[in-house]
């Protein structure tokens, strides 16, 4: 199939798989310089690369979940903590959820004097210190520099 005939099939840009071929994801089956051709698979390669990225995966996670002839080989370690991953998301937003109902509803007559509202207040600014020290823990094997 060459590259209009995927995008119509898919529903992506061409040059969406342009870029997904540079990233290692599908690959054309036509020689180099002319147009782009793609074995009949790349459907169903498609398809799983947006399943992946409908749970949340990287594209990095994704292209590694393919054989280099593009067969699916799925790490069944990264679908599990992926899952964990999502629960322990599902759960945040169900305690957000459930905290921004009560504060709708809350009969205080300011936030502030709310102490429902004071503890997703406090829980969500424990989140973002706990977000900000991961992103700023080093990498391992690195040295920060003295400065």
């Amino acid at each position: 199939m060459d590259i209009a005939e995927v995008a119509k099939r898919s529903g992506l840009r061409a040059s969406t798989l342009r870029y997904y071929e540079e990233k290692g994801l599908v690959h054309s089956v036509a020689p180099p310089g002319e147009r782009r051709r793609f074995a009949p698979g790349v459907l169903d390669q498609l398809a799983l690369i947006a399943l992946g990225q409908s749970a949340g995966f990287s594209l990095d996670e994704i292209r590694s979940m393919f054989l280099p002839g593009g067969e699916p080989h799925i790490d069944r370690q990264l679908l599990s903590a992926k899952a964990d991953e999502l629960d322990a998301m599902v759960k945040r937003l169900k305690a957000m959820s459930n905290g921004l109902r009560h504060a709708a509803a809350c009969p205080a007559e300011s936030h502030a004097q709310c102490p429902s509202f004071q503890r997703l207040l406090k829980a969500a600014a424990d989140g973002a210190l706990a977000r900000q020290k991961k992103l700023a823990k080093p990498v391992k094997g690195l040295r920060r520099k003295a400065g």
